[in-house]
């Protein structure tokens, strides 16, 4: 079993490598440009899509821990398995975060 999980721990440290030099790179190309990376509208777009996506992640962990809680009282089914409940919270979170961003910048000033 240890040498399978070798693969997607690779992968996944290619995958963490790889985000770090795109980053890297944009901060530096960003910085060459001369522009500011961030107006004004831009950091209140960021700061009301963060609440938004806040909210949206805490409502829907709260929802999860009900389900989790009413399955298991009325229905005696087994609990979640932590891991699968903190990896949906996070992606519902973040991908919130990624819809409403996109939203927000398309739909201009609110």
């Amino acid at each position: 079993m240890d040498t399978l999980w070798f693969i997607p721990a690779g992968a996944i440290a290619a995958i963490i490598v790889l985000i770090g030099v795109v980053i890297v790179w944009k901060i530096l190309k960003g910085r060459r440009s001369g522009y500011p990376p961030q107006d004004e509208r831009t950091q209140r777009i960021t700061g009301k899509v963060a609440t938004y996506a806040l909210i949206i992640g805490q409502y829907f962990t709260i929802a999860l821990l009900l389900v989790n809680i009413i399955s298991q009282e009325l229905y005696g089914s087994p609990a979640f398995e932590v891991g699968y409940a903190l990896v949906a919270s996070l992606l519902v979170s973040s991908l919130s975060f990624l819809i409403l961003r996109s939203y927000f910048n398309r739909k201009g000033d609110f």
